[in-house]
């Protein structure tokens, strides 16, 4: 990957410091909304432009949420794949050697190089998964039904 030279800008610092203090995916609306509530005056289009250009070179992560809304976070270096809580948006970086490997032979097979992907996997962490109500928890003694006359 080729890094293009990008002018130093204060807009442009000002939504990097915000990613390296964010550890949640955010959205291009909302990192704009959290710069003009720091006094930082960063226009909207210029939040996208520095996001697209981060994202292309390499300094964040950009991934689809369930919705289709872009969203952003400085992320670990090296390759690494996403569970994403559809509720609260919550995040974990996961390694894939199976994705891998499965990426690896289907490329070949088909007579593929230079391969990249993603992989983003939606559903509910623990937090938002609900319970019912109704099941009884795992270490409760069972109760018998009352008797019927």
């Amino acid at each position: 990957m080729s890094v293009t030279f990008r002018r130093p800008t204060r807009q442009r610092a000002a939504v990097e410091a915000l990613l390296m203090n964010i550890g949640d995916f955010m959205s291009a609306q909302d990192l704009h909304a959290r710069l003009r509530a720091q006094g930082q005056g960063v226009g909207l289009a210029t939040v996208y432009r520095t996001l697209q250009a981060m994202a292309d070179d390499g300094g964040v992560d950009m991934l689809r949420t369930s919705d289709g809304e872009a969203v952003y976070r400085r992320c670990s270096t090296g390759h690494h794949h996403h569970l994403v809580c559809r509720s609260c948006g919550r995040t974990v970086e996961v390694e894939g050697p199976a994705v891998e490997s499965w990426t690896d032979k289907i490329s070949s097979e088909n007579g593929f190089s230079d391969v990249h992907h993603t992989l983003e996997i939606f559903g509910l962490c623990a937090s938002c998964t609900p319970t019912d109500p109704a099941a009884p928890a795992a270490d409760a003694d069972p109760v018998e039904a009352p008797a019927k006359d």
